[in-house]
């Protein structure tokens, strides 16, 4: 295969030019493994690690390759791997805040173009979910889609097209049955060659099953949902690119349980477009939309224009980017500190090898 059918355009080819004249290679991040990673370079597949400088340079987890990154490698000669020496600047990316209580930043993907938010129909659609997924998508760069697989499943399909429309303002949405072609045919027109599409929901939405459709092929474990609560178990345990034949490239992730925002003031405003513009009429600028004098947002509660719901969903995405902001700015300022620190150390040991 093609760099440009794994997604190389003209952004990467001018970001990789300085490792190019030092005769290394450029491959893309095609699986993230504890052990190291799975790489997919012109006609070939490399099992790579990172070097140990760069190893010791990187701050934080976040500058270590993610999938869907593009690298500069190094070839081991004769053998079928290589040295990651860097990676190239990211397009776009979607993290989240890591589990639990570190305030650490978590990538699950790089450099996609599309963003497909997963959600089954064996239960009625949550919306809030589905909002704190759009804000991740619209704040990574990428464009989101709403699939609600498992139609079949459900009588009043249209109702619930309809209930997640009104949340996407405009967003596309699409219901995908199980058992037929419906909704298929239309997804797989959104995915062009050298486009780059990640799949994201929570366990049991069907994300491996949509794989295998797209890829014609059974290419993914599937397990069954658990019929109480239709929760389902998690079939992608790390992240993996699939390249379709047909054109494009896939990036599935596993079930997210938690999810976290890490930043979002942008992605915010973005999926809450109806809630900001009307907050521009709020009589206080730093208005919360909850109980003050004045807001127009509440106003259009009121007068039954705005879901309660939904202005909830906002404010509490909001306070979450808030309460976050503080700890990364002091997080941000530990990590530039250790890195002056290494520089430093690193100039010393050159001066004294020199003396």
């Amino acid at each position: 295969m093609s760099l440009r059918a794994l997604g190389w355009d003209a952004f990467f080819e001018e970001a990789f030019a300085p490792w190019r004249e030092r005769g290394l290679i450029a491959a893309r991040v095609a699986a993230q493994h504890r052990g190291g990673y799975e790489l997919w370079a012109v006609d070939e597949a490399l099992a790579a690690e990172v070097s140990g400088k760069f190893r010791h340079q990187a701050p934080q987890p976040s500058d270590f390759p993610c999938v869907g990154d593009w690298v500069a490698v190094e070839p081991v000669v004769g053998e079928d791997r290589g040295i990651i020496q860097a990676v190239l600047p990211r397009r776009t990316q979607f993290s989240r805040k890591a589990a639990g209580q570190a305030t650490d930043q978590q990538l699950l993907a790089a450099n996609i173009d599309d963003a497909f938010i997963l959600e089954s129909l064996a239960m009625p659609p949550n919306l809030r979910r589905i909002e704190r997924f759009l804000t991740l998508a619209w704040e990574s760069g990428a464009t989101p889609t709403v699939l609600l697989t498992k139609a079949d499943l459900r009588r009043d399909v249209e109702t619930s097209v309809n209930k997640v429309s009104s949340i996407t303002k405009g967003g596309r949405v699409l219901a995908i049955h199980s058992e037929n072609e419906q909704g298929i045919v239309a997804v797989r027109r959104l995915i062009g060659e050298g486009r780059t599409v990640a799949l994201f929901g929570p366990s049991g939405v069907g994300k491996s099953t949509l794989i295998n459709r797209l890829a014609r092929e059974e290419s993914q474990a599937v397990l069954p949902v658990r019929e109480r609560d239709q929760k389902g178990r998690h079939t992608t345990t790390f992240r993996e690119m699939v390249f379709l034949a047909g054109g494009g490239v896939l990036i599935d992730t596993p079930g997210l349980r938690e999810l976290q925002l890490w930043e979002g003031a942008e992605g915010l405003e973005s999926a809450f477009q109806d809630i900001e513009s009307l907050a521009i009429a709020c009589r206080f600028t730093d208005c919360r939309h909850d109980q003050e004098p004045g807001c127009a947002v509440q106003r259009a509660v009121r007068e039954g224009g705005l879901d309660a719901a939904r202005v909830a969903g906002f404010r509490k995405l909001r306070n979450e980017v808030a309460e976050f902001g503080p700890r990364r700015a002091i997080r941000t300022r530990a990590e530039e500190s250790r890195r002056s620190k290494g520089a430093t150390r690193s100039l010393r040991g050159q001066k004294h090898t020199e003396d």
